[in-house]
């Protein structure tokens, strides 16, 4: 899976705050993501990211 900086992805799962798409912060063998709805930042590993993506928006 072909995931850089600065792309908006979509997780299957909701955050808490209702919105499920992320901007891609970090990138390597763990992922940082910042929610687009509340700005929220999390750390998740690239396994558990990759598993859960519903779809990837470039942003270039």
């Amino acid at each position: 899976m072909d995931i850089n900086v600065t792309d908006i992805i979509q997780l299957k799962k909701q955050h808490p705050c209702g919105s499920n798409e992320w901007e891609v912060l970090r990138v390597g063998a763990d992922f940082r993501l910042k929610c687009i709805g509340c700005g929220h930042q999390i750390m998740v590993p690239r396994k558990l990211v990759e598993k859960n993506i519903k779809n990837i928006r470039n942003s270039l």
